[in-house]
């Protein structure tokens, strides 16, 4: 299979290949380790792959042989480098299969390496020390978001059709935003994070992946969801496979539209631009939007402050285990500047603060449920601007504390932590693009707790309807760039 071939299918369709014959498990595998090969030196992209040693049988799953990389963090296969992005833990190797990668194994994935994260996912940008920055498909000079940046580079460039990601505050959203590909934040309690947690980031992390097609990531979220043992809790099922959803219409939805995100920060004019065409598309498939306010339940600067308690609490927990398990220092030469400034931040907020940042956690969450009485969805930018330059992201990190860091990370991307605290099903669509550069541009769809099935039936509504596919597969490994 030449990957100019390889390239023009989805997970599914490589699937249903081999299922039929047309081509083998090793024709597939090999043409996306040369995809990686073609892409990787420009994007930084994928920061090791290995042997394969799963190879189901064609046929025996929707995704059975299909090309899969994992992300360096929130997942662990047995024998395999997790190195979460950072120089504290380089080198690490996991003793055993997390639930997800058994699920994985079980939908039949062939998984090839693993993509690259900013240091311990704690970044929408993907620039870590240890392996360098992580480049945009589109555009070289700029990010490909973050904190599955790697996934999404190396979907987009045409590297594998889907990839593994997670999302604790918009890192699977923003990637799918800045590289034109499809990514749905599943609802808290769908996948299990066990059996080394209960939760992430006290239930703001989830597990999912970014792809180039909307069945891909529906079949893969039907192959991985549901409770494991020892699991708090867990989202109720959904009646029927969220593979069936994509192609049930959707009827008509009443869409709220956010065009201004809480906190002030301010919509640029090609995202601006961008929403209207949406809204446009939208009402033409029947859709009814109107603009609206939500009340997230609580001012935004105490939403940022109780997330900045929240996750560098955990960043601290997670540092000092990692440190002493591994024998290494806390200091500037295992840790960048935005992470030591977390751990600080984190080792200093008090129990009665803790719990206090989880009452607002359960405030914002009540407050957004109250807009989902009256509305289907809410329909918003994923990100404010456009993929910014590699290098200004971090610039004065040295200069900010905990504190400092989530408030620059709210202002970046203001409008996707909100349903993460909320725990609530969102994904990025990239319906258009920016008419002056040409860079995809994310439109975030919300819906109500356990409501991914109406997010996928609007998702393949949109993709029929100006399809996107088209403009992302091997953007890159297909000789198109």
């Amino acid at each position: 299979m030449r990957v100019s071939e390889y390239v023009r299918h989805d997970a599914v369709g490589l699937a249903e290949l081999m299922a039929r014959g047309e081509v083998s498990p090793a024709e597939v595998e090999a043409a996306a380790r040369e995809a990686v090969r073609a892409v990787n030196p420009a994007l930084d992209a994928v920061v090791e792959t290995w042997p394969a040693d799963d190879r189901p049988a064609p046929g025996s799953t929707p995704l059975a042989g299909v090309p899969f990389l994992i992300k360096d963090f929130g997942i662990s296969m047995a024998g395999r480098r997790t190195e979460m992005g950072s120089r504290l833990t380089a080198g690490h190797v996991a003793r055993s299969d997390s639930f997800l990668m058994r699920r994985l194994r079980r939908a039949g994935l062939v998984t090839v390496g693993r993509t690259a994260t900013p240091e311990l996912a704690y970044s929408i940008t993907t620039e870590p020390v240890l392996y360098g920055p992580t480049r945009n498909p589109w555009d070289p000079e700029r990010g490909a978001g973050g904190s599955s940046g790697g996934a999404g580079a190396a979907v987009a460039a045409g590297a594998v059709p889907v990839a593994h990601a997670t999302d604790a505050a918009g890192s699977l959203r923003i990637p799918a935003a800045c590289n034109g590909l499809f990514g749905l934040k599943p609802t808290r309690g769908r996948v299990s994070l066990g059996p080394a947690l209960d939760e992430g980031f006290n239930g703001l992390a989830v597990q999912g992946g970014v792809s180039r097609s909307v069945r891909d990531s529906a079949v893969l979220l039907d192959l991985i969801r549901g409770p494991e043992p020892g699991d708090p809790y867990f989202a109720e099922q959904p009646s029927r496979p969220y593979a069936q959803e994509v192609t049930r219409p959707p009827g008509p939805l009443r869409i709220g539209v956010l065009p201004q995100a809480w906190g002030g920060r301010r919509t640029t004019a090609p995202v601006a631009g961008a929403l209207d065409r949406t809204v446009r598309l939208l009402e033409s498939l029947g859709h009814r939007t109107e603009e609206v306010t939500v009340a997230l339940g609580v001012g935004w600067e105490e939403f940022v402050l109780a997330n900045a308690r929240l996750s560098t609490a955990n960043v601290a927990a997670s540092v000092d285990s990692l440190a002493a398990a591994l024998g290494r220092p806390v200091d500037s030469s295992t840790l960048e500047p935005s992470t030591l400034a977390a751990h600080r931040y984190g080792r200093r907020v008090s129990g009665p603060e803790f719990v206090t940042a989880l009452t607002v956690r359960n405030r914002v969450a009540r407050g957004l449920a109250r807009y989902f009485d009256t509305h289907d969805l809410l329909l918003t930018p994923t990100l404010p601007e456009l993929p910014p330059l590699l290098g200004t992201y971090g610039e004065g990190a040295e200069a900010l504390d905990g504190l400092g860091w989530i408030e620059r990370l709210n202002d970046h991307s203001p409008f996707t932590m909100a349903f993460n605290v909320a725990g609530t099903p969102a994904m990025s669509v990239p319906v258009t693009a920016d008419t002056g550069t040409g860079l995809p541009i994310g439109m975030q769809f919300a819906a109500g707790y356990g409501r991914e099935d109406l997010l996928f039936r609007l998702a393949g509504q949109l993709e029929g309807a100006q399809p996107w596919s088209g403009r992302t597969p091997g953007v890159w490994a297909g000789g198109r760039s």
